[in-house]
């Protein structure tokens, strides 16, 4: 069976047919004009162009699409009639499917001619207000007025709509993809007072630093237990976890989550080994990922945020507020689309909406924060001063 390739190309006049194939043209070209040098002049190509791309496509295609005799006009064999016919049918048959595939690309492409729209890459820790932070940009986006000016809604950058690229991946590696300048913005979460020797100090300390990253209040959210509707195995903790054997259903190395349960343990006295005593192992890459395989029986308990349970009617047992943050590099801080997030995010409308969702409160949404209170292991006074004593001492 031949495959099918999709193509199409950008011009300010694309004409009317609502998809382009070459070897088509020139055959309905050569049906109309029964040569194939006049095929050719009216598909503004040349003779020995259309000849070779006849015979090659004859070649890849096992079939004769051409018969001629001396002295009488080209015309299509009965193979290439049949592939005219079909790609006729199926047109007529997928005229509306293809008219809405080309106007979503046209829109899509639109917005890179738009001086005013702005296109973010953010790789971030999942997280479903971002979701929904996407949904709103784009809603946002399409109510936005034609062009700048005192009408211009907040969020816009003079009119502009901000369109959000988001590639959900691990705390850790959404970070190390800022750095790489694989993305412009990356999310990452926190315990609202991560301590110095933590976990999450060791982890992401040496990936932000200090003059060279920036960081974007986002979200205060919850984290807990998702467990089965009832809470059967009456769960209230990581201890009852490990006490009761439940099976324990974990997010993969390098989240946020899992950063997160490594210091919950720690706080509790336990060892990662504690918990998941059925020795289940199963990893799942999302909140909503992981609620659906306890929801499905699979496990009895996992870490996630509140939405997550709620969505699938589990149960919830909340541990621990946590922050989620946004950073940069200072270099793109005053960029117009970093600008354009900043904005959106301190919108009335973006923190009522993120206020309604389970588990989840506006947390300085869209300011620039100080490093040294939010990831309080920067200590710069106490830094300073021992730089200080290092040169009094030299």
């Amino acid at each position: 069976m031949h495959r099918v390739q999709f193509h199409y190309t950008l011009s300010r006049d694309a004409g009317d047919a609502l998809i382009r194939n070459p070897l088509l043209d020139t055959l309905q070209a050569v049906a109309q004009h029964g040569s194939i040098s006049a095929a050719a002049r009216s598909l503004a190509l040349s003779y020995r162009h259309v000849w070779g791309a006849l015979k090659r496509w004859e070649d890849e295609l096992g079939g004769e699409l051409i018969i001629w005799g001396k002295g009488q006009s080209a015309q299509l064999s009965e193979f290439g009639t049949k592939l005219l016919w079909a790609e006729r049918q199926a047109q007529a048959r997928l005229a509306p499917q293809i008219e809405a595939l080309r106007a979503d690309l046209e829109r899509a492409f639109a917005v890179a001619f738009d001086d005013r729209s702005h296109v973010l890459t953010l790789y971030a820790s999942h997280d479903d207000a971002l979701s929904v932070l996407r949904a709103h940009a784009a809603a946002h986006a399409s109510a936005a007025p034609a062009s700048g000016g005192d009408d211009a809604a907040p969020g816009h950058a003079a009119g502009g709509g901000l369109h959000l690229d988001i590639r959900f991946t691990g705390s850790v590696d959404a970070i190390r993809a800022l750095n790489e300048g694989r993305c412009t913005i990356a999310g990452f979460h926190t315990l609202e007072q991560p301590a110095a020797d933590s976990l999450a100090a060791r982890t992401y300390q040496p990936l932000l630093q200090p003059g060279l990253h920036k960081v974007i209040g986002f979200a205060r959210r919850t984290q807990g237990l998702i467990v089965a509707r009832g809470n059967p195995l009456g769960l209230q903790s990581l201890a009852d976890v490990a006490r009761t054997g439940a099976r324990f259903i974990h997010r993969p190395i390098g989240t946020g989550t899992r950063v997160l349960l490594g210091d919950l343990l720690t706080q509790a006295g336990l060892q990662p080994g504690d918990i998941d005593a059925a020795g289940s192992g199963r990893i799942e890459p999302s909140h909503g990922a992981l609620a659906q395989a306890i929801a499905s029986g699979a496990a009895d308990a996992g870490m996630g945020i509140e939405l997550a349970a709620r969505a699938r009617g589990l149960d919830f047992v909340p541990l621990v507020h946590e922050c989620y943050h946004l950073a940069c590099l200072k270099s793109s801080l005053e960029q117009p689309a970093t600008r354009a997030l900043r904005e959106l995010l301190q919108t009335p409308a973006w923190q009522e909406r993120m206020a309604a969702m389970p588990g989840y409160a506006p947390m300085r949404c869209g300011e620039v924060l100080s490093m040294s209170r939010v990831l309080p292991w920067w200590n710069f006074p106490a830094a300073r001063r021992r730089r200080g004593s290092s040169a009094g001492a030299r």
